[in-house]
C-alpha cells in the first residue's frame, strides 16, 4: 500500500494554506476558530484532570493549536510531541511555542516514535485523496495501532461521520458504529463515542 502520493499532497494542500491564510483555524481545515475549540474540548476529554502534568502526543499537529487550547484551559503538559507532514506548519509550531515552559518535540513524521500519557489526533485522517477508502481505512487501523502502543493514559480521534447528506470524494467518512467497535475490542474496555455536538463528525476517547 503505497500511500506516498496522497500524503505528499496532504503536505502541499496545509502549507499552501498556511501560506495563503496564516496560523489561523483555516489553515488546518476547520471554517471557524469556535468549531476547532470545540473539537480540541470534545478530544480533551479524555484527560484526568487530576492527574497533572501530563504529556502529550500530537499526531497531526499543525501549527500546536491544541498546545494553545491545554495551556489556556490551565492544564499543565510536562512534554509536547507534535507530528506533522508539512514542514513549513513545524516551522510555524516552533516560533508560535517557542516560549513553552515544558518539553518542545516536533518532528516530520508519519510514524509515532515518542510515547506520551496521552495522543490526540483532529482531523488528520480527513483528506485522502487519491487513496481508495479500503486503502485509507487500513492506514487509520494501523495508526490507531500505533496510538495505543504510544499512549500511556489513553487516546483521542475524530472523523468525518458517515451519517451525512453528502460526502466529497477526496474525503475519508468512518461509521462510528464500526470504529467504536474496533476500539472497544482491541484497546480498552472504557470507550466513549461522542457524536452529540452539531458538527458533521464524531469522537472517540480511549482511556487506559
Amino acid at each position: 500500500m503505497d500511500l506516498s502520493k496522497p500524503l505528499s499532497r496532504i503536505s502541499e494542500l496545509y502549507s499552501d494554506n498556511l501560506e495563503r491564510n496564516g496560523p489561523v483555524s483555516t489553515a488546518v481545515g476547520w471554517n471557524t476558530p469556535e468549531s476547532q475549540r470545540l473539537r480540541f474540548e470534545k478530544l480533551t476529554s479524555v484527560v484526568d484532570a487530576s492527574a497533572q502534568p501530563f504529556s502529550v502526543n500530537d499526531y497531526g499537529c499543525g501549527y500546536g493549536a491544541h498546545l494553545d487550547h491545554l495551556l489556556e484551559r490551565g492544564m499543565k503538559v510536562s512534554a509536547y510531541h507534535g507530528y506533522d507532514l508539512s514542514e513549513k506548519m513545524l516551522d510555524t509550531a516552533r516560533a508560535r511555542l517557542g516560549g513553552f515552559q515544558g518539553e518542545l518535540d516536533l518532528r516530520q513524521s508519519t510514524t509515532l516514535e515518542t510515547e506520551a500519557d496521552y495522543t490526540f489526533v483532529s482531523g488528520t485522517f480527513n483528506v485522502r485523496f487519491e487513496a481508495s477508502e479500503d486503502e485509507w481505512k487500513r492506514f487509520v487501523l494501523g495508526k490507531l495501532d500505533e496510538m495505543h502502543r504510544h499512549s500511556r493514559k489513553g487516546f483521542a480521534f475524530n472523523l468525518l461521520s458517515t451519517y451525512v447528506d453528502w460526502q466529497e470524494p477526496h474525503l475519508f467518512y468512518g461509521d462510528p458504529l464500526f470504529w467504536f467497535d474496533h476500539c472497544k475490542r482491541n484497546y480498552s474496555r472504557q470507550v466513549a463515542l461522542l457524536h452529540d455536538y452539531p458538527l458533521y463528525e464524531w469522537t472517540i476517547v480511549v482511556r487506559a
